[in-house]
């Protein structure tokens, strides 16, 4: 444990400097300019709380880590998640810790992997998706803003989802879509 007057006079010596390049970047990485200041008192309340069970080695370096990961988490935790803004926070300080730096690598694969399995589905179908696994749309809201049946959500969403994990594990990740009963009582019919 860190004494208090040591860790308030660490925090003022060692972090309250970076202020400046922090809101810069939380700016930069945050689409709500209203949330900036809250974000960073987060963030700074987090470099503290860990400080205060041991001083870090290079503050700098954990300031802009914690701030990366709190801008990540909390963007998770929103449900509105812009992939372009998880990968270019993941990419902003490629300095974290050997370990941490294959779990970096595979996630990032993997997002990469996801953004091409949306790109190969059908435009209605890659509509329906992103408006609600993406943005966080409800069925219904999706089905308003796109002026389709919520019948017809559930159904795109059904066959992007199965493309989008037929694509994760190593398929082409096409929409299949079960044949019509006409066109499959036309095959069974005798020749």
């Amino acid at each position: 444990m860190v004494d208090d007057k040591e860790l308030k006079a660490w925090f003022f010596r060692e972090v309250f400097p970076h202020e400046a390049a922090l809101t810069r970047f939380i700016r930069r990485n945050w689409r709500n300019e209203s949330d900036v200041a809250d974000l960073r008192q987060d963030i700074y309340a987090k470099i503290y709380t860990a400080a205060r069970r041991q001083l870090p080695l290079n503050p700098r370096a954990f300031l802009f880590t914690t701030a990366r990961n709190h801008l990540i988490n909390t963007a998770k935790r929103a449900k509105i998640v812009s992939f372009d803004l998880v990968a270019d926070l993941e990419t902003a300080f490629p300095d974290a810790a050997a370990g941490d730096l294959d779990q970096q690598l595979t996630a990032r694969e993997e997002l990469r992997r996801v953004q091409a399995g949306l790109a190969r589905l059908p435009p209605r179908c890659r509509q329906v998706m992103t408006l609600r696994r993406i943005e966080g749309l409800s069925t219904r809201e999706v089905a308003a803003h796109l002026n389709i049946s919520i019948s017809t959500v559930e159904q795109q969403m059904v066959h992007g989802l199965r493309a989008l994990a037929d694509y994760m594990m190593g398929g082409q990740g096409r929409v299949r879509r079960a044949a019509s009963k006409t066109a499959a009582s036309k095959s069974e019919l005798p020749s």
